[in-house]
């Protein structure tokens, strides 16, 4: 029950981004303070050859034609920020399949390096993208952290979620291809799918583990109501209430099992980059059709309409279409949410972003999650083997607040 109740808690709190207004005020995107951080960059590449029918992003099927005009619109995108004094030293490309167009992609990538001071790269892709050219492509690029969204190594679970591209068998050929020519190879894998047994997704644990793989994300699924009605009449409700049989897995297999539980969803082999941008920074930038920013407390949405997208861009303008401030203590729930997604809050990092303390500011919060075991409080405020599986499931609720956004904007096009 008590996973249930912090999930109920934190969705109410993610519905609050769903109210949005129109009128964006590009006096928002104001220049970082100097001496400011430099800030994490999402990059939004929404273009595939099939459309899996659980993924909530922003995405469209792949036409070269539009996917070239795009990358010329993501980098006017990028210039507006550039030209107003942003800096950004951590970068994650996301979709979509940032691969889909390999000679954009590396333009876009030698720009930024042309532009900016990156020191962390990061780019999601697919096995099926995956040959030895793209990854001594990629390699030259400078990209730190490879993440292949495999999502199951059983193919009827592939075929059930609709990822017809590749087999297991070719996964792990890919994977055995790609793992040691990065800082970081992670794989997504994706629990608690309707078709998916535990005993399936333990196999799949294992096969993680016997690959030597250096990290692994492990999903539960969340999708937003229409996906969560088709996948409910093509196979069975979506029952939560198996989910914590699936997580089990992860603890019993993996946590203080030669593997560091990077995020509540994340292990890896040592000290590992993640794809979780918003565990790092406190603020973050998001360019391209249907990406999400943070600043300043403002939270905004780019268009997630190619043609609207492309057509704000050309005239000079930030394609954002929705956008929120968030009250104080909206901000601060969020920033612990968070950073306890992320294993650990640091009190001196919150007062250095805030200037006050956080035992001040979410003094109920904090005690109530101490008194009921999910964190370990102190100067850094760690979370609790027992913790982690009412933090994920706060994690999720908050995605699906999320991905229920995503399809509000997808259907209406805005």
């Amino acid at each position: 029950m008590l996973p249930q109740f912090l999930g109920y808690v934190t969705r109410q709190e993610g519905k609050k981004f769903l109210k949005l207004n129109r009128d964006f005020d590009e006096n928002i995107v104001q220049k970082p303070q100097d001496g400011a951080e430099a800030l994490s960059l999402y990059i939004h590449i929404p273009f595939c050859r099939a459309l899996c029918p659980f993924c909530c992003f922003n995405r469209y099927l792949f036409k070269e034609d539009k996917a070239r005009d795009y990358f010329k619109s993501l980098r006017r995108e990028l210039d507006f920020y550039i030209q107003r004094g942003f800096r950004f030293s951590s970068v994650y490309f996301g979709g979509g399949t940032p691969t889909i167009l390999m000679d954009e992609l590396l333009d876009f990538i030698a720009y930024l390096r042309r532009n900016l001071e990156v020191k962390e790269l990061s780019l999601e892709t697919t096995p099926a993208e995956i040959n030895p050219q793209t990854l001594e492509q990629l390699k030259s690029a400078g990209i730190n952290r490879l993440s292949i969204g495999v999502q199951s190594f059983h193919d009827d679970v592939l075929k059930a979620m609709g990822r017809l591209t590749s087999t297991g068998e070719e996964a792990k050929e890919k994977l055995k291809m790609a793992q040691g020519r990065f800082d970081t190879l992670n794989i997504d894998l994706i629990f608690n799918f309707p078709f998916q047994t535990v005993e399936k997704f333990e196999a799949d644990v294992q096969t993680f583990k016997d690959l030597g793989i250096d990290q692994a994300t492990f999903y539960p699924l969340m999708p937003s109501p229409h996906k969560k009605e088709a996948l409910e009449r093509r196979f069975d409700r979506v029952d939560n209430s198996r989910e914590k049989r699936y997580y089990d897995v992860l603890l019993r297999e993996l946590y203080n099992k030669g593997y560091k539980a990077s995020t509540a969803w994340c292990f890896s082999r040592g000290e590992r980059m993640i794809d979780e941008y918003i565990v790092d920074y406190a603020d973050y930038i998001g360019i391209g059709s249907g990406s999400v920013s943070l600043y300043r407390g403002n939270f905004y949405v780019n268009s997630f309409s190619l043609e609207k997208y492309g057509d704000m861009v050309k005239n000079g303008k930030f394609p954002v279409a929705r956008w929120r401030k968030l009250s104080e203590r909206e901000y601060f729930r969020y920033y612990m949410l968070t950073k306890l997604f992320g294993m650990k809050l640091d009190t001196k990092s919150f007062r250095r972003a805030f200037n006050t303390d956080v035992h001040r500011k979410l003094r109920l919060e904090l005690a109530f999650l101490k008194m009921i075991g999910v964190i370990k409080d102190g100067e850094t405020i760690t979370v609790t083997p027992r913790g982690m599986y009412p933090v994920s499931v706060m994690m999720r609720e908050f995605f699906a607040a999320l991905n229920t956004l995503r399809e509000i904007c997808i259907r209406k096009q805005v």
